[in-house]
């Protein structure tokens, strides 16, 4: 399991046990809406934007300017130019 996945169960499986708990508590059903969306306010940012490398380099059309990571494009499907890693 990566943790990323890991990570959002246990923060679902938590905000679902405070809102239980809540609902015994404060007898009322209101925070089953909003509890399990706080692990969004406490997640981290991807790789990508800690700057990591990527495994994949971008590659760019000299002439149109169409960009791709994905590894099985070597020329352009516009006009059909040689991509160039970027």
């Amino acid at each position: 399991m990566r943790s990323r996945t890991a990570t959002a169960a246990v923060g679902l499986l938590v905000s679902l046990a405070v809102s239980v708990a809540a609902w015994y508590y404060f007898d009322t059903l209101l925070l089953f809406l909003f509890l399990p969306f706080v692990p969004i306010l406490f997640r981290g940012g991807s790789d990508d934007r800690r700057g990591a490398a990527s495994p994949n380099p971008v590659k760019e059309c000299p002439r149109c300017g169409f960009r791709t990571r994905n590894p099985e494009f070597s020329h352009c499907p516009r006009d059909g130019t040689r991509l160039e890693e970027s």
